[in-house]
């Protein structure tokens, strides 16, 4: 009686491809960055970044708090100094990643 299942190194060969193209993917979120958008840090809400700037971030959804100074989101081009930032020196989001304030 032959077994109908898929021989494992077929199973394993396809769950490696496919594991590899999705890091890519989530590696590469700038790569889907259009023009009309720009990297604003310090205005994504905890766990709801696009990816990260520096300690404490890895990448999408991993800021540890509200407004984190060196997570950033990708926003309209042109708006990112005009969105609410509560960490901001400046109370607005910024184009480079910067030390919060108090919020």
């Amino acid at each position: 009686m032959k077994n109908p299942t898929t021989p494992r190194h077929v199973s394993a060969a396809a769950l490696t491809l496919a594991l590899g193209a999705a890091l890519t993917l989530a590696a590469n979120p700038v790569a889907a960055q259009s023009a009309d958008k720009e990297k604003c840090f310090g205005v994504a809400l905890k766990g709801k970044n696009d990816c990260a700037a520096g300690a404490g971030t890895t990448c999408a959804g991993t800021s540890k708090v509200d407004y984190q100074g060196n997570a950033w989101s990708l926003v309209p081009k042109g708006t990112c100094e005009k969105t609410m930032s509560k960490t901001s020196s400046t109370g607005f989001g910024q184009l480079k990643a910067f030390k919060e304030v108090k919020a």
